[in-house]
């Protein structure tokens, strides 16, 4: 009989992390789409519109 050995902190997600994860997307989508300065607008344009944020 084999006896299987696993680490309990590998395959365990924690809630924390899945906060922090889920931020940082927020983050980044809402500063794409509604950044002001012009290089910002520039560089975000064509996700902004790929993505339903209007930008004109």
């Amino acid at each position: 009989m084999a006896t299987l050995t696993r680490s309990a902190g590998a395959d365990t997600v924690s809630a924390a992390n899945i906060a922090v994860v889920a931020l940082l997307g927020a983050v980044l989508i809402f500063v794409a789409g509604l950044a002001q300065s012009e290089t910002l607008h520039d560089a975000a344009h064509d996700v902004r519109h790929a993505t339903g944020f209007p930008c004109h």
